[in-house]
């Protein structure tokens, strides 16, 4: 178990800590950043994500990840779904019954302290990217994209979040962008890489063509293989691959964290 004390502060004072909950569909996983350089301090810690993922009983697994690191400053905790003012407004690949629950309060009360910050998934893992990432020193606008089982987004100016975009559900064709080209649809269709990015250059050029972004950012786990599509995409903005990958979510929670409590509230 790795000792973080109670705050952002390590005992040398060479470091601003913070903390992040990373929860998914399939496992819970968090762990104390250095919210410098954006990396972890000692391993992350992962359970598997309860059955069924209801609301209390996640609050009670991310609880004893917080626990087991003995921290006792700000957390931010991801969820897989859309969150205004700290309600959790839908859920993907959780219970349904996260659907209009307070899930600051719930976290707060399963912690045991109200400095909790709780965001989607795909805007967490957008706010690391941008600081620490691919997005690193750059400026403009700056959209993050996740490929998965669906297509996650996250949108930033100058480093600040548009928070909960869902662009992966705009039409484009005739078909939601997800439906078109997230990395399911190059696995149930068996396609090529090339073909593949033909779809996701078709995406790309309609999320231009609305938010003239400066930079696309490619998570999910088919980042891992960028050079095999990267290359063949036809869209006008450059395209570089996410470089967090499985630490993304929990270093923008915890930085998601650190910033509210900067800013004098906790979200």
């Amino acid at each position: 178990m790795t000792q973080a004390g109670s705050g952002p502060q390590s005992t040398d004072g060479t470091q601003r800590l913070g903390f992040g909950v990373d929860v998914g569909g399939s496992g819970i996983k968090g762990g104390i950043v250095d919210l410098v350089t954006g990396e972890l301090v000692g391993d992350r810690y992962k359970i598997e994500t309860p059955q069924p993922s209801t609301p209390e009983a996640v609050a009670g697994v991310v609880a004893e990840i917080v626990k087991y690191f003995d921290w006792s400053g700000p957390v931010g905790v991801t969820l897989p779904a859309v969150v205004t003012a700290g309600i959790a407004r839908s859920a993907a690949n959780i219970d349904k019954g996260w659907i209009d629950t307070d899930a600051k309060a719930l976290f707060a009360r399963a912690i045991g302290h109200p400095n909790i910050t709780v965001l989607n998934d795909a805007d967490a893992a957008g706010v690391a990217e941008d600081k620490y990432g691919g997005g690193k020193d750059k400026s403009g606008v700056v959209i993050l994209l996740t490929f998965g089982t669906g297509i996650g987004s996250a949108v930033l100016h100058n480093g600040v979040l548009l928070p909960n975009t869902e662009l992966g559900h705009l039409e484009v064709d005739g078909k939601e962008a997800e439906h078109r080209a997230a990395s399911s649809v190059k696995e149930r269709k068996d396609l090529s890489y090339k073909e593949w990015a033909k779809e996701v250059s078709k995406v790309l050029e309609t999320f231009e063509a609305l938010l003239w972004p400066d930079l696309f950012i490619a998570g999910g786990g088919i980042s891992r293989k960028s050079e095999k599509w990267i290359p063949h995409l036809t869209n006008r903005t450059p395209v570089v691959a996410a470089t967090l990958l499985n630490t993304a979510g929990i270093v923008g929670a915890a930085l998601a964290a650190d910033t509210a409590a900067l800013q004098g509230h906790a979200r």
